[in-house]
C-alpha cells in the first residue's frame, strides 16, 4: 500500500518539478520581453523628443526649411558669380587677341600667354556645375529626410501630440555666436538690402 503511495507521489512530484521549470522559463522571457519593451519605448520617446526640439524650438519646422533655402542660394550666387568671371574672362581674351596683332613681334608671345591663362580660367570655373550637382543631391536628400520626418509626426497624432513633450537642449545660439547669420536669404523679410548698405557707405 505504502509503495503504491509513494510511486503516485513520484511521478507528481517529477510533473510539479517540469512545471515549475516551465514557470521559470516563461518568467525570464518574460523579463527579456520587458527588458525589449522598454528599449523600445525609450527610443521612441527620445525620437519625440528629438522631433519636438526639431519643430518647436527650430521654428516650427522653419529650419530644416531655411537650410534648403541656403543650399539653393550657394547655387543661384555661384552661378552668378561664375557668369560674371567668365564674362570678364571672355572679354580679357578678346582684348589680348587685338593686343596680339598690334604689338611687336616680341610682345606677342605675351599676349599669348594672356589667352591661355583665360583657357585656365574657363576650365576652372567648371566647379560650378559640379558643385550645383553635388548641392541638389544634398538638397534632394534633404527633402526626403524631412519627408519621413513628417509622416512620423502624422502617424503620431500630428504636431498637437508633441506640445506636451519635453525638449532636448537648447540649439539656440548665444553671444557672439548668435551674431553669425551670414548674407541674407531674398525670402527673408524686415532686413536691409545690400544695396541699401551700399548706398549708406557710398
Amino acid at each position: 500500500m505504502l509503495r503504491a503511495l509513494q510511486g503516485m507521489i513520484k511521478p507528481s512530484q517529477e510533473m510539479t518539478s517540469t512545471f515549475m521549470d516551465e514557470i521559470r522559463r516563461d518568467m525570464m522571457e518574460a523579463m527579456r520581453l520587458k527588458t525589449e519593451m522598454d528599449a523600445i519605448s525609450q527610443a521612441i520617446h527620445q525620437t519625440k523628443a528629438e522631433i519636438a526640439t526639431l519643430h518647436y524650438k527650430g521654428t516650427q519646422g522653419k529650419e530644416m526649411a531655411r537650410v534648403t533655402d541656403e543650399l539653393g542660394a550657394i547655387v543661384a550666387d555661384t552661378e552668378s558669380a561664375t557668369n560674371g568671371i567668365l564674362a570678364s574672362a571672355e572679354r580679357i581674351d578678346e582684348l589680348a587677341g587685338n593686343l596680339a596683332s598690334r604689338v611687336a613681334p616680341g610682345d606677342r608671345d605675351m599676349a599669348g600667354e594672356i589667352s591661355e591663362k583665360v583657357v585656365t580660367i574657363f576650365e576652372a570655373c567648371n566647379f560650378q556645375d559640379i558643385t550645383g550637382q553635388r548641392i541638389s543631391k544634398v538638397v534632394t536628400t534633404m527633402q526626403f529626410v524631412e519627408e519621413r520626418v513628417n509622416r512620423m509626426i502624422e502617424i503620431w497624432g500630428g504636431l498637437e501630440s508633441f506640445k506636451d513633450i519635453e525638449t532636448l537642449a537648447d540649439p539656440n545660439r548665444e553671444g557672439d555666436k548668435a551674431l553669425l547669420n551670414g548674407p541674407s536669404l531674398a525670402t527673408d523679410e524686415g532686413l536691409t538690402s545690400q544695396d541699401a548698405i551700399d548706398a549708406l557707405f557710398g
